[in-house]
């Protein structure tokens, strides 16, 4: 199933039913006159945060969403009915905005959390409601009201507990393969991945989080440089950051202050999201080499960088376990790592 976080919809509420000018005179029976009813409210548009969906791909091939108009007053003061409420499914971190992608009208953070998009409209009164001492005889029915209707943009904000940064090909998409049962797209040429990708990361009874693989960040995405903001969005709702430093490329201090000078300039609060830092690929080279990137790298960040090797599994469990100590899953101040031959498994 394809990823899409972005899509524009047009959603349009019920409009009200029309009241009758009915009048009721027969033979034999007393209290003749008007008794035309009122006509039902249109249905409303309400978005609701529902389980089970990661994703908006349904919004991308539907995009016209319309509640059930009223029913038609009728005579014999039968009023119409009600229109069926349109209800717009959404997944958990979905933000709704105006159709200037600046205006937020709802932010969904929690299952069942609604929001009302558009009001029906009121159904239009019989000639029944008119009738008074000085006109027994009303011929007037009103029209019922036009439901509202606009256009928004829903932009879903993954919600994870800890998020992969790193420049492209710094080898996270190999990491939560590695960490998790999810199954990014890797290779041995550089590519980038498009989509961000989510997995859940289970070290034992009670110590389950979820960590997210946003796609690679280039320089200038703070200002929309290639998909910039789209993917600094998801990164607004980690509590935790791993940042992945390849330590193959000449300069590791560079590529880890490119990364933190774009958080800064999105939004100065994510600079302030705790994060671990951690040289990747160590197994591509000689000890003395990876200590010498290390070296480099502490100076930059100003503490010791994790050594991550995600193809062999050396240094996973510990980058996993501190996350899950900074997220108060853990409360052991050490973490151990598996040191078996063939690496930690998820």
């Amino acid at each position: 199933m394809k990823f899409l976080d972005q899509c524009k919809i047009y959603i349009k509420a019920g409009d009200g039913g029309r009241g009758s000018s009915s009048f009721r005179r027969e033979a034999y029976v007393e209290f003749g006159g008007p008794d035309g009813g009122d006509g039902g409210r249109g249905g409303h548009v309400y978005a609701e945060a529902v389980e089970g969906l990661n994703t908006l791909i349904d919004y991308r091939y539907q995009q016209h969403h319309k509640a059930e108009r009223g029913g038609h007053g009728m005579g014999k003061q039968r009023h119409g009915r009600g229109g069926e409420d349109k209800i717009v499914k959404l997944p958990v971190g979905t933000q709704i905005f105006e159709e200037d992608q600046e205006t937020l009208i709802a932010d969904l953070t929690e299952v069942g959390q609604r929001v009302m998009l558009a009001r029906g409209g009121n159904g239009g009164w019989g000639n029944l409601h008119f009738k008074s001492s000085t006109n027994r005889a009303p011929r007037r029915a009103n029209p019922g009201e036009e439901g509202e209707e606009r256009t928004v943009w829903l932009r879903l904000k993954l919600i994870a507990d800890a998020g992969l940064l790193g420049l492209p090909n710094a080898g996270k998409s190999t990491f939560i393969r590695a960490a998790t049962a999810a199954k990014p797209k890797v290779a041995d040429y550089p590519f980038t991945t498009l989509h961000p990708g989510l997995g859940v990361v289970d070290l034992g009874p009670g110590t389950r989080f979820v960590l997210a693989d946003i796609p690679g960040l280039i320089e200038g995405a703070a200002e929309g440089a290639g998909l910039g903001h789209r993917f600094l969005g998801h990164v607004e709702r980690c509590k935790v950051l791993l940042h992945l430093v390849d330590c193959t490329q000449d300069d590791v201090a560079g590529a880890w202050k490119t990364i933190r000078h774009e958080l800064e300039e999105y939004e100065v609060s994510m600079a302030g999201k705790p994060e671990i830092v951690a040289l990747t690929k160590v197994d591509a080279l000689t000890e003395d080499m990876v200590d010498e990137q290390a070296a480099l790298l502490k100076a930059a960040c100003g503490h010791e960088p994790l050594r991550i090797s995600s193809v062999a599994g050396t240094g996973v469990r510990k980058a996993l376990g501190l996350i899950a100590k900074e997220l108060g899953h853990l409360e052991a101040a050490e973490i151990e790592e598996d040191e078996s031959e063939e690496g930690w498994q998820p």
